[in-house]
């Protein structure tokens, strides 16, 4: 599946042909809630940030498990970054042999990372993993989020703040209600969704859970990886590190103070710096195809 594509390019020479960065967004997010993280990180490398299979203005498709999610990346990957070092000069741009990313990935996005990485190692420079695990969670409230997004009387709603009004009746929580509606398009010919509701919700099983290596076929990830958490969130357990650790052995684990799930829109400050001092350990290089 070809992803929309958001790139950010720096102005450097050098920094251009630093390892690109990858920015996966969570469940319900899009690469245009990155735009200004993503922006600021592009003055020292290229980032990508694609939306996701079934969100922002991606194609839709009834699969959504992790190891089709990791596989529209590793596709992003080979057709985006050829490693031009490797390939003879003669070689045009699209019959190069892939180069790598730096892959970050938040919540949902952040497992995709996971699995991506676990499947497909030779194209992951680097791992950097934002408030989630690579294990099961129970439910997260989404089933109730979703069956009010698909209530929602798509036909008589002209404003957001009618939008409002209606999903407020399931969703009390105006910053979840405000997250969730920037999925909701009003342009010209009415209001619709641009995520495949249907097709989460039918997925939240996948989504919530974590497929077991073998089922995946990979191996553990040797590469450099970090786990990044808010500390006012409880995604990331101490229970989780045993099997972070057997899945990423040079994983380490850190936490953002005073950040909660959102923790790149919490303590942006804060992200940026730790974002910043993982990618440059790697600053290999790669060009982005055309």
């Amino acid at each position: 599946m070809h992803l929309n594509l958001h790139r950010h390019m720096p102005d450097d020479p050098t920094a251009q042909a630093r390892c690109p960065a990858i920015i996966l967004h969570g469940l319900f997010g899009q690469a245009r809630n990155w735009q200004a993280l993503a922006k600021r990180l592009a003055v020292d490398r290229p980032v990508l940030v694609p939306d996701l299979r079934n969100h922002g203005r991606s194609p839709h498709d009834a699969a959504m498990d992790y190891a089709t999610m990791a596989g529209d990346i590793a596709h992003l990957i080979e057709r985006t970054v050829p490693d031009l070092a490797s390939a003879p000069d003669h070689q045009p741009p699209d019959r190069r042999p892939p180069g790598r990313a730096a892959v970050i990935g938040h919540s949902m996005g952040g497992k995709v990372a996971a699995a991506l990485a676990l499947t497909r190692p030779d194209l992951v420079a680097r791992l950097m993993v934002l408030d989630i695990a690579p294990v099961t969670y129970g439910g997260r409230g989404f089933e109730v989020y979703i069956d009010a997004m698909r209530a929602l009387p798509l036909d008589r709603i002209a404003s957001r703040q009618e939008a409002d009004a209606h999903l407020a009746r399931a969703i009390p929580d105006r910053p979840i209600r405000a997250f969730l509606m920037l999925n909701l398009s009003l342009a010209t010919g009415g209001a619709r969704w641009r995520p495949d509701l249907d097709a989460i919700r039918a997925a939240l099983p996948a989504i919530y859970g974590f497929p077991e290596l073998s089922t995946l076929g990979g191996q553990p990830y040797e590469g450099p990886t970090l786990f990044l958490s808010g500390d006012r969130s409880d995604y990331v357990q101490s229970e989780h590190r045993d099997t972070i650790r057997t899945l990423f052995p040079a994983a380490r684990l850190a936490s953002l103070k005073e950040a909660g799930h959102w923790l790149h829109a919490d303590q942006p400050e804060a992200f940026l710096r730790a974002a910043r001092q993982f990618l440059a350990a790697d600053e290999t290089t790669a060009s982005l195809a055309p």
